[in-house]
């Protein structure tokens, strides 16, 4: 609780609050009425609201708050702070690099606004940009914490194969002409299931307290002329999952044996594995938390 002090004795206060409803396309009025108490000190309460963040991350230079270019965080602060009135900053689940687009990222903010939780995404999306949409708001405990409670996630990393690019896919998929042994790939996927140091597949130089993760499954599917490689986990480390796509994508061209990866483990060494693969076929595709 949030206290705001008044010299005034017991009064009644009526506002009105403007809400966006999802089945009326125009604004609706609905007043509200609050007491300050005898005592001149008023309660206001704060709640957590939990957002599911979708974006085109094309033109982001990733989630976090940079110096050098805008962000998917920095315009959820903007745009909630103008809604809310109140200075705004959301907690994200995963802090996606510069081009990852998602469907289901999570994020978290605190406020004493008395907007209802789920009607926020109804408000926010009128103000976001268009490459930025929350697919829902709401209510959660005070105490949540969407990097504190146990978790799984999915990416997927899609890759499109033809004799030459397509221009409507080369923001969503990573082209590539080589032929795919796809039996290879997923053979070397398999390897890297369970629970496992993966420092060999994190990018040099980031700063974690553990580079063990459990990957609970790698799938490689056929999905016409594209290549579909979904991860899902308990945690990724930097460029992670951009890594292990990469590695795939050696075994694939035959460029190193599936069973392979197990010496690229024992290594824990950043240069035994594949390279990078591109941002822009990398998509976080949903949070799931078990409370």
């Amino acid at each position: 609780m949030r206290r705001v002090s008044s010299c005034s004795q017991q009064r009644l206060f009526r506002r009105e609050t403007l809400c966006l409803t999802p089945k009326m396309p125009e604004i609706r009025h609905f007043s509200f009425e609050f007491k300050i108490p005898q005592s001149g000190i008023m309660e206001v309460s704060v709640k957590r609201v939990r957002l599911v963040v979708a974006y085109d991350g094309t033109n982001y230079h990733g989630w976090q708050i940079q110096n050098n270019g805008n962000t998917i965080e920095a315009e959820l602060n903007r745009c909630l702070t103008e809604l809310l009135g109140e200075p705004i900053e959301v907690i994200g689940a995963s802090r996606t690099d510069a081009g990852v687009h998602a469907v289901g990222n999570v994020a978290v903010f605190d406020t004493s606004h008395q907007m209802p939780g789920k009607k926020i995404s109804y408000a926010l999306n009128q103000r976001l940009p268009e490459d930025i949409r929350i697919q829902k708001s709401e209510e959660v405990p005070l105490d949540w914490h969407p990097r504190h409670v146990k978790s799984r996630k999915t990416y997927e990393y899609r890759i499109y194969r033809g004799e030459f690019p397509m221009p409507v896919k080369r923001l969503y998929t990573h082209f590539t002409y080589a032929e795919l042994d796809v039996r290879r790939m997923q053979e070397a996927a398999a390897y890297l299931e369970g629970e496992h140091d993966f420092k060999s597949f994190c990018q040099t130089g980031a700063q974690v307290e553990s580079t063990v993760r459990t990957i609970y499954s790698v799938q490689v599917e056929e999905q016409g002329a594209d290549l579909v490689i979904k991860v899902c986990g308990n945690g990724f480390l930097y460029n992670m999952v951009r890594i292990i796509v990469g590695t795939l994508l050696e075994a694939g061209q035959c460029k190193r044996m599936p069973e392979s990866i197990l010496d690229i483990l024992a290594a824990k060494d950043r240069s035994t594995a594949g390279p990078t693969a591109p941002a822009n076929g990398l998509m976080l595709m949903r949070y799931e938390f078990f409370e």
